[in-house]
């Protein structure tokens, strides 16, 4: 069993005015100290999106290709574990693990789609 929040945050990428939104969704195994978090970044880039204001939702991801996810949904959560999972990430680990959203997208976006 996992807890989860879903964050967003801005990060200049070249340390000026600029700042590009990020949503971070870090999973907590259960029970508390049994791993460490699975931290999943999704960072603004060209050819995606984030959740920045109108017109796209809190918690909606995405790229140009057509695969998205809400964030803020079970489904989509359990999609992206299991993306992890699959590459590799071990919950029982000792310590935070980060991994880039992008990643792992398609392939929960397939699962979600029932294209698996």
């Amino acid at each position: 069993m996992y807890l989860w929040t879903l964050r967003h945050s801005h990060r200049s990428p070249d340390g000026g005015r600029s700042a590009a939104c990020r949503e971070t969704l870090t999973l907590y195994p259960q029970p508390a100290r049994s791993g460490g978090p699975l931290r999943i970044v999704f960072a603004e880039r060209p050819g995606s999106y984030v959740p920045g204001g109108f017109p796209l939702g809190s918690g909606d991801v995405g790229d140009v290709h057509g695969s998205s996810l809400n964030l803020h949904e079970p489904g989509a959560v359990r999609a992206l574990l299991d993306a992890a999972t699959a590459r590799g990430w071990r919950p029982d680990g000792p310590s935070a693990v980060e991994v880039d959203g992008w990643l792992l997208l398609e392939e929960a976006g397939a699962a979600r789609r029932g294209a698996t």
